[in-house]
């Protein structure tokens, strides 16, 4: 039963997840693709979408996926599995263990997370970046350049560089994405 298996799959991932909604991102990528809910190439589609849309990503991703699968109860209980465990972890956590910090053990358990978390993003960042701008789906298959994304990720480098420079803040995340939005619209319609 597809809600079942969605509700299941997004509980595991959000079980299993720390660091937040771009540490999730690669195991969210690794269980649709898996369960074969979306294509490689729709699955970008989704990330830009819910990193598009207002919210946690992983929230995001797991509403839409559950949407594409099982419609508005489908998204239902995606969502539900992927914060379910966030809520029950932070309600224990708030109620009672107030100074859970002080402790060594928890700190050294962090310490160690850390740099796991941050291979999660960076991988996720390298597999994101490798199949827009050169269609790299698997290392394995040949590369070809997608200009036209290039073009829109240079022209955000530079606008967030300009802006940088001249406010000494970055630019708006909002403005940047409907800037590439815009700019996807002008040069995939050409």
């Amino acid at each position: 039963m597809i809600y079942l298996e969605l509700f299941l799959t997004f509980l595991q991932i959000g079980t299993v997840s720390f660091g937040g909604g771009y540490a999730m991102i690669s195991l969210i990528r690794e269980q649709v693709l898996s369960h074969s809910w979306l294509s490689e190439a729709d699955f970008l589609n989704m990330v830009a979408i819910s990193e598009s849309t207002p919210g946690p990503i992983a929230v995001n991703m797991a509403t839409f996926i559950g949407a594409s699968q099982g419609g508005l109860l489908g998204s239902f209980v995606a969502t539900l599995g992927v914060v379910l465990p966030s809520f029950i972890i932070i309600l224990l956590v708030a109620t009672l263990i107030r100074n859970l910090l002080k402790y060594k053990g928890v700190q050294v358990f962090f310490n160690g997370i850390r740099p796991c978390v941050i291979g999660l993003i960076l991988s996720t960042s390298m597999i994101l970046f490798f199949n827009t701008i050169f269609s790299i789906q698997q290392f394995n298959s040949a590369a070809s350049l997608d200009i036209r994304g290039l073009i829109i990720l240079f022209s955000i480098f530079v606008i967030q560089f300009v802006i940088k420079t001249q406010k000494q803040t970055g630019a708006s995340p909002i403005a940047l994405i409907f800037s590439s939005a815009c700019l996807g619209i002008i040069l995939y319609s050409i």
